[in-house]
């Protein structure tokens, strides 16, 4: 799949930007501050309909105007496809398939599969557990739209009865009407549990033999799902928990507090693994994502490099540039050197200042 221009009108700081984009390598460069990042988030708002950085409708629009709009043109498999997104103030978004509108968002997942590399994602291993489960949500809604169905039900529904719980608590007559709730929270959450559990199954499989590489056959590395309860236990452990979930006002037991564990050598790397060594399985992840894409969907996604190539050391970016070379790409940086000077391929070279876009040719550098 191919991004071949992506419009913007009042859009964070851009009023008007038409990007045409390259099928290989497409870099965006310029100092901080001056729009790139917003480039990478408009494109993946267009496969996801939310921001990376979870941000709100209102906070994606130009100050001082009411509207934003997103135009996302592609081809997947040979079709072209239109995207559009229509922000707006005070109310929810509009979206459009080949100027269709479209009334839930799910209708849109699965056309554009991406994959976001930030920072941020190179702390995804020594960080809380939220945001593993937060890279399994992501995947995983634009690979299945039931897992996203059931995933969203699931927290609805949990809002529901931790909303009852805190009513109990002012209202103990309530409490009889918390098995009906119990009852839709087990059956989503059971289907949620076994799509996570045979998803890093497969994820795992293509880490390990990633990480294998990048570490030279040095380190073996294996991902656990640690589910917080089994699906043939959920029931059970709800029920169990019941006095303690009405005290707290909170359900303590579900798919909501899963993780993920990654090993080493047979060693936690979470709690003892060196920074080293947690960039390391950071990148892995983000790779064995792509392949895992790769395998399920058979096509390439479209992998967005958010100003992460400055955190990573010259081996490991030297692998992630060579592991890219097939898909299209856009990458954020403050400074080029580095790329003209190694032998990487450069398809397409924008100059980003202040919520303008230049395209460059011919940049060389002594």
């Amino acid at each position: 799949m191919i991004i071949n221009a992506i419009e913007l009108s009042n859009f964070r700081n851009y009023e008007l930007l038409n990007l045409k984009l390259d099928k290989g390598t497409n870099i965006f460069f310029g100092d901080n501050a001056q729009g790139k990042t917003n480039i990478l988030e408009a494109a993946y708002l267009s496969a996801t309909t939310k921001s990376h950085r979870g941000s709100k409708d209102r906070e994606l629009i130009k100050f001082k105007n009411d509207e934003a709009h997103i135009r996302t043109n592609l081809t997947k498999k040979d079709i072209p496809y239109r995207i559009d997104i229509h922000l707006k103030k005070n109310h929810s978004k509009g979206i459009a398939l080949n100027q269709i509108p479209i009334k839930k968002a799910s209708e849109l997942y699965g056309i554009i599969n991406m994959v976001f590399f930030s920072p941020e994602d190179l702390n995804i291993i020594k960080n809380g557990p939220a945001a593993r489960r937060r890279f399994i949500d992501c995947e995983l809604s634009q690979l299945d739209k039931i897992y996203m169905s059931n995933l969203s039900k699931y927290n609805k529904i949990l809002m529901q009865r931790n909303r009852l719980l805190k009513e109990i608590s002012f209202n103990p007559q309530l409490k009889d009407t918390l098995e009906i709730w119990d009852m839709q929270l087990v059956n989503c959450g059971n289907e949620i549990i076994k799509r996570r559990e045979k998803f890093v199954k497969n994820l795992g499989q293509i880490l390990s033999e990633i990480h294998k590489n990048i570490s030279g056959g040095k380190e073996k590395l294996e991902i656990f799902y640690e589910a917080d309860v089994n699906s043939d236990q959920f029931e059970s452990k709800l029920l169990n928990n019941q006095i303690k979930d009405l005290k707290f006002m909170q359900t303590s037991v579900g798919p909501h507090r899963d993780d993920i564990s990654f090993e080493i050598n047979g060693i936690d790397v979470r709690k003892y693994g060196s920074q080293g060594q947690q960039r390391t399985v950071a990148l892995s992840l983000k790779l064995a994502e792509i392949k895992l894409v790769e395998e399920t969907v058979n096509d390439t996604p479209i992998l967005l490099l958010d100003d992460v190539l400055s955190e990573l050391d010259s081996n490991r970016q030297n692998y992630l540039l060579n592991s890219i070379s097939n898909i299209q790409t856009l990458i954020t940086c403050t400074g080029v050197e580095e790329f003209v000077r190694n032998r990487f391929e450069i398809n397409k070279i924008f100059k980003v200042s202040n919520g303008t876009v230049e395209e460059l040719e011919n940049l060389k550098f002594e």
